[in-house]
């Protein structure tokens, strides 16, 4: 907590208008020195994965997020024509859209409803709420991002009568993405029991030759939008996925582009100590031993920056959550990610985190800018943006008391430029990281064998009510259905208890419990 050791670990960028401040962990001297070697071939395979090597070799892809911001990088001209292309053609479907020129049957388009899951919605989430504002904005955003039947309705019922002005956007790269699927089948339900046609709403963002792009064609939808297979979900903000949105709402998606294209250009320098995310991966893998040893803890002290911390939960633990390295050997790999937004916290788990456990870092954001316009006093000489700054640096210096490390990352602002700042850091340290880890970043097979047992719970469902139905009237216990359809017992209860309480079977409570009996 020296002046001379944040002299030596707070590190401006003034082309950037950022600032990383290191000097909260108890960096060793040779810290840096001694890692070099390492963050050079960090630097050398990350410069491989943007000239377009194999970077998934699960699937056989390459990982191009960098292009969108930089087409001309591309290692194809077909790429790089697919680029600009799209940015193009959503800027002018935007456009026509605010002009009228693009409306619905009952008018020009107020309202947007966002389908998607994971990255297709957290990204333009994030961005939303980071720079909307809604007596600006060009239209009102909406989000489908489960496949939760009562929050698709509330969504609904928030638009209310502004249903017949809605435009839906619906984005998989797949199209088989459940949750987006039966997001978009409910969306469409709601537009047709208000007598709308949905085709006249809505808009696809997705793969060539998707199980989407084939129901958009098919339907005759309003346009679409490529995704690209070497683009991966949480890091597709700056693709369609995000791009579409933002510029919907009426956000300066230009600005977002330039931003992540100047951070960019900083974190490709191969000189460690210029460079904010080679920087901050190495404070990372200080921090955490290189093995996850301890959780970031995201306090963004800006209250539009609250979904920053989901944003980076998925970025960082989807990117980083492995079992296996390189080599194939079992490292179960990762950094658990958590946060809300400062000062609330210190109303909430900052007392853990000064006295509880010391399992976790803490990552503080803070932003220079309070407002736009005058400054209410709330004391003399004093703003609310004055006490803002007060309990971050007053919370920073009550963690260091206690030993509980920290890192400062300071922007100037909430803007369409520092949001695309602050998605290029991060995406570009979760890569370095990675390499020094030993890690592959850009596969996710946990999130595949999720999905996959889902499958297989549905049907499970199938066989139990196939099963009931086919001996109406007759009472069976938890155990002869489990016989009867080959199921797990705890799975067939958890199943028919559901169904039961939506009404689908009839359950009779037996003592003990597990005596329980179920009928179709």
């Amino acid at each position: 907590m020296s002046w001379e050791n944040f002299k030596t670990h707070y590190h401006p960028y003034p082309e950037l208008g950022l600032a990383l401040d290191l000097s909260r962990l108890p960096l060793p001297a040779d810290f840096l020195s001694s890692q070099e070697e390492a963050m050079q071939k960090a630097f050398t395979a990350m410069a491989e994965l943007e000239a377009g090597a194999i970077a998934n070799p699960d699937e056989g892809r390459m990982v191009g997020h960098y292009w969108l911001r930089a087409a001309q990088l591309a290692p194809t001209k077909e790429l790089r024509s697919a680029i600009t292309d799209t940015l193009a053609a959503i800027k002018a479907f935007a456009a026509d859209v605010h002009a009228g020129k693009i409306a619905g049957p009952n008018g020009p388009f107020t309202q947007l409803l966002v389908i998607g899951i994971g990255g297709s919605a957290l990204g333009p989430q994030f961005v939303q709420h980071a720079l909307g504002q809604p007596a600006a904005d060009k239209m009102a955003v909406h989000f489908f991002d489960n496949t939760d039947p009562d929050g698709m309705d509330y969504v609904i019922g928030q638009i209310g009568e502004q249903l017949g002005s809605t435009l839906a956007v619906v984005i998989s790269k797949s199209g088989g993405t459940v949750e987006t699927r039966n997001g978009m089948l409910e969306a469409q339900a709601a537009f047709r029991a208000a007598g709308l046609d949905p085709a006249k709403h809505f808009v696809a963002v997705t793969g060539d030759g998707s199980k989407l792009d084939q129901v958009a064609d098919a339907e005759g939808w309003l346009a679409k939008f490529p995704m690209w297979d070497w683009v991966g979900g949480r890091t597709s903000e700056l693709c369609a996925v995000g791009l579409l949105p933002a510029a919907l709402q009426g956000l300066d998606i230009d600005a977002m582009l330039e931003g992540a294209a100047a951070m960019d250009a900083a974190t490709r320098v191969p000189v460690t100590a210029e460079n904010p995310a080679a920087l901050l991966a190495l404070g990372w893998l200080f921090a955490t031993d290189g093995i996850g040893a301890k959780d970031m803890v995201v306090l963004p002290y800006k209250d539009r920056l609250l979904l920053f911390s989901r944003y980076l939960q998925q970025l960082i633990m989807e990117s980083l959550g492995k079992e296996l390295d390189l080599e194939g050997k079992v490292v179960n790999q990762g950094i658990a990610v958590y946060g809300n937004k400062g000062s609330t916290d210190q109303h909430a788990y900052v007392q853990q985190l000064r006295e509880g456990v010391n399992n976790f870092f803490v990552t503080f954001i803070e932003v220079l800018k309070d407002r736009d316009g005058d400054a209410l006093e709330v004391e003399d000489g004093t703003t609310s943006g004055d006490y803002l700054q007060g309990f971050l640096l007053g919370t920073r210096d009550a963690l260091s008391e206690k030993d509980r490390w920290s890192v400062t990352l300071t922007v100037p602002d909430v803007s369409p430029r520092t949001l695309g700042m602050l998605i290029a850091l991060y995406e570009r340290v979760v890569g370095l990281y990675a390499s020094l880890v030993g890690i592959n970043a850009y596969h996710q097979p946990g999130v595949e064998a999720g999905k996959k047992a889902a499958t297989g719970v549905i049907a499970l469902k199938n066989k139990l009510q196939a099963a009931l139905a086919a001996a109406p009237g007759t009472d069976f216990t938890i155990e002869q259905l489990a016989t009867q359809t080959d199921g797990n017992p705890e799975l067939v209860y958890k199943i028919l208890h559901r169904l039961a309480a939506n009404g689908k079977l009839t359950e009779t409570a037996g003592d003990p419990w597990f005596e329980s009996t179920f009928r179709g």
